[in-house]
């Protein structure tokens, strides 16, 4: 990404100046969010690919071990039962929690700041109705699950954001221009971490390593689903033998 000048080194009064970097850090976060998405591309069909060749025979493979591991049980209590004439227990299954959650009157009270404040109905033009509707359906999902933390953190970003200012006098407009800038650079870092996070996944790296070995003309993903073949056929001649041995 190109060099760019960082918000604190502009005059806050040079709106000229404000204008001109906020342009140059939206095209740098069109460039960093287009590398964010051709990763996540690159990435699902990755695992589109995995999923189909190696995917579904690990699952199978997996099903047939579990069928072994039951099989294996049900051969070990028949002969405990054998041993000492009582029928085997078996084991309770734990109890899940099912407790219904109840939204307080804090949060409800909350929840009803972040609407007056973000309502989309009160947006001037399109791209601040989409902005609001975005943070109205979070909203939303947060007083669902009665998140007093993130409807907070939803009311207070609002109010920091460039939208929140009213009027179009000199000082107003400096004042959208400098938060606008910092978002756009909030934004920036966010893909940084975005982008390696995806590339740190189990999966990309897995994926680097299959790249690698083809630039050697090898084919890792044939030798995996070679290899789990090999074992599936193990197992179903275990299990086989299992529920075939005498009683």
């Amino acid at each position: 990404m190109t060099s760019l000048v960082r918000s604190e080194q502009i005059p806050e009064d040079d709106v000229e100046s404000l204008r001109a970097l906020m342009a140059s850090l939206e095209a740098a976060l069109n460039d960093r969010s287009a590398d964010v998405s051709r990763v996540k591309s690159t990435l699902d069909a990755f695992k589109i690919r995995y999923r189909q060749e190696v995917g579904l025979l690990h699952e199978e493979l997996d099903e047939l071990e579990r069928a072994i591991d039951d099989a294996e049980q049900g051969e070990r209590a028949k002969r405990s039962q054998s041993a000492s004439g009582e029928p085997a227990v078996a084991p309770s299954s734990p109890k899940l929690d099912t407790q219904p959650r109840y939204t307080s009157d804090a949060v409800r009270k909350l929840f009803r700041d972040v609407a007056k404040a973000i309502h989309p109905d009160l947006a001037r033009d399109e791209l601040t109705r989409d902005r609001r509707h975005t943070l109205m359906v979070e909203a939303n999902r947060a007083y669902a699950l009665g998140d007093e933390d993130r409807l907070r953190l939803i009311l207070q970003s609002w109010e920091k954001s460039p939208e929140a200012v009213q009027g179009s006098d000199p000082e107003a407009t400096r004042l959208r221009l400098t938060r606008r800038i910092a978002q756009i650079e909030e934004q920036l870092n966010v893909c940084v971490v975005e982008l390696a996070a995806l590339k740190d996944t189990p999966m990309w790296k897995l994926k680097a390593l299959v790249d690698e070995a083809a630039g050697r003309g090898k084919d890792l993903v044939r030798d995996m689903v070679g290899r789990l073949k090999r074992d599936i056929m193990v197992a179903r001649h275990r299990l086989e033998a299992i529920r075939c041995s005498p009683q």
